[in-house]
């Protein structure tokens, strides 16, 4: 396939789980991307799977200056941005009553305010026919044990894309939201813990987690001409988990 043929992409904590399955997914559709994350070992590590048509930005989203560099050298390389798959995250279980200012902070800063000023930072590189996608969760949408704050960024991720939308009239640029369910991940295994991950799946109607190329295919569809009539739409690979 070659759906992305030309096209230029950014893709935020690219370096590992959904942001890395994008990455390849895009490249073996004929992109050029850029992966930006925080950890320089794990960057080397992707692109070294990725091959010559990935290139890696070290760098934080909640760090202005660090999104300053990585679109400068987007627009010094590649002239512009077709693909902007903002999909850095975090997070932690903090029930309420336990929930500090610093949990909370951390969590929005990441997954709110650095989401924000990634695409917003990235706007004077995109024409029309450009393509924005967020990464929302299926906590968004549910009711989530000892995960009220992350699932709150999660809701306010998806409001930005309804509001980003009317911003965007005229522009041609297109921002959908991107929502995973359990998803095998090095972060979800770090703070769920593979068997009680495993559980989580086995909870979905198809009976099992995610595959982070299943939710990279989702990525690349949102990202071709093939959504071209899609804007301030949200798109589940959740197996299910939120919609029954």
């Amino acid at each position: 396939m070659s759906r992305l043929q030309g096209k230029t992409a950014v893709v935020t904590g690219g370096g590992t789980g959904i942001g890395f399955g994008a990455a390849k997914r895009f490249i073996d559709e004929g992109a050029f991307v850029y992966i930006f994350g925080r950890r320089q070992e794990q960057l080397d590590a992707a692109v070294a799977k990725l091959g010559s048509s990935a290139r890696a930005v070290r760098g934080s989203v909640t760090d202005l200056a660090d999104l300053d560099r990585l679109y400068e050298t987007v627009k010094k390389e590649r002239g512009g941005l077709d693909i902007l798959f903002a999909n850095a995250g975090t997070g932690l279980f903090a029930p309420l009553g336990e929930i500090t200012v610093e949990h909370y902070d951390h969590i929005f800063d990441v997954n709110v305010k650095g989401l924000v000023f990634t695409v917003q930072k990235a706007l004077p590189l995109m024409t029309k026919g450009s393509s924005i996608i967020l990464t929302g969760s299926s906590t968004g949408v549910m009711g989530t044990p000892q995960f009220s704050i992350y699932s709150a960024t999660k809701a306010a991720v998806r409001n930005l894309a309804r509001s980003w939308a009317q911003d965007l009239r005229g522009t041609g640029i297109r921002v959908n939201v991107l929502s995973p369910g359990p998803t095998k991940t090095e972060l979800a295994l770090e703070i769920v813990g593979e068997e009680a991950f495993d559980a989580l799946g086995s909870t979905t109607p198809l009976g099992r987690v995610a595959a982070p190329s299943e939710t990279g295919a989702v990525a690349a569809f949102l990202a071709s001409s093939d959504s071209s009539f899609m804007t301030g739409s949200e798109v589940f690979v959740d197996g299910g988990l939120a919609q029954i």
